[in-house]
């Protein structure tokens, strides 16, 4: 792997409806769709940011943007923000997922949008940040992804409560849609789920806080008592639970370590 670049790296931008709800969807790489099964010039890999909350593509702008060049600019980085988490592309009237803007409707969204947007034949690495975390593992359970390659539990959460920072919130109109999916975090997102957990333990990488109060040191303590031979791992760069405000390019170049080994047997 090479340092993060500094130099300007492609970057597509979209608005889309996906399930009927807005969706910003930023592609880092010159692959803009990777759809078309017959393409002989689809990657084998594409890298995917499940966010946190708020779900804003915006805010990880930079930190595909330093995985795209860690990784050699031979992979796509795409983040999907959560639906109704960013203004709508036009006022067209679609009709919307049943609680699309819930949790359960969070995760649905996903895995539509690859079914729609992703061929088959492309493995993923999903890259999850706070309730992003919870996200991804509830897809891998529905879906049974095989395909999924690795998955990175990024900036320490797995159970407890996730970030809504409101401070942040440049966007009046998501506003709603935010609150709404924090406030079924907090009545939902209770305990761990250890038996996705278990089912997938070699496809996983955790990454714990510490001095997060969203997510205390306590319950890496726990998961890496429950699951020994689990990759669980505790930050010792003193890194904020929201990275992608100071901290996008460091945990980048992190991961991009943590790659090495497994994208070189690719």
């Amino acid at each position: 792997m090479r340092s993060v670049s500094e130099e300007p790296v492609p970057l597509h931008e979209e608005f889309i409806y996906c399930c009927g709800a807005a969706t910003h969807v930023l592609k880092c790489g010159p692959w803009k769709d990777l759809s078309k099964d017959e393409s002989k010039n689809l990657p084998r890999l594409l890298f995917m940011i499940i966010p946190g909350n708020p779900g804003l593509a915006g805010y990880y702008r930079t930190f595909i943007q330093a995985l795209y060049c860690g990784l050699n600019q031979q992979y796509p980085v795409w983040v999907v923000s959560h639906a109704g988490h960013c203004k709508p592309p036009s006022d067209t009237d679609i009709k919307e997922l049943e609680d699309v803007f819930g949790l359960n409707g969070q995760v649905e969204h996903k895995l539509n949008f690859l079914k729609k947007n992703v061929s088959k034949d492309i493995k993923l690495v999903l890259i999850a940040h706070s309730i992003g975390c919870y996200i991804t593992l509830e897809m891998m359970k529905r879906e049974c992804m095989g395909r999924c390659n690795s998955f990175f539990g990024l900036c320490f959460f797995l159970q407890g409560l996730n970030c809504c920072v409101l401070t942040l919130l440049h966007v009046s109109f998501s506003t709603a849609n935010i609150l709404y999916m924090a406030s079924q975090e907090m009545m939902k997102v209770v305990e761990r789920d250890s038996t996705t957990i278990k089912q997938n333990l070699k496809k996983l990488i955790f990454y714990y806080g510490t001095g997060d109060s969203w997510c205390p040191q306590h319950y890496y303590d726990e998961i890496k008592m429950d699951f020994p031979d689990g990759d669980i791992r505790l930050c010792e760069k003193g890194l904020r639970h929201a990275f992608v405000l100071d901290a996008s390019k460091e945990m980048a170049a992190m991961i991009t370590d943590w790659l090495q080994d497994d994208l070189t047997k690719l």
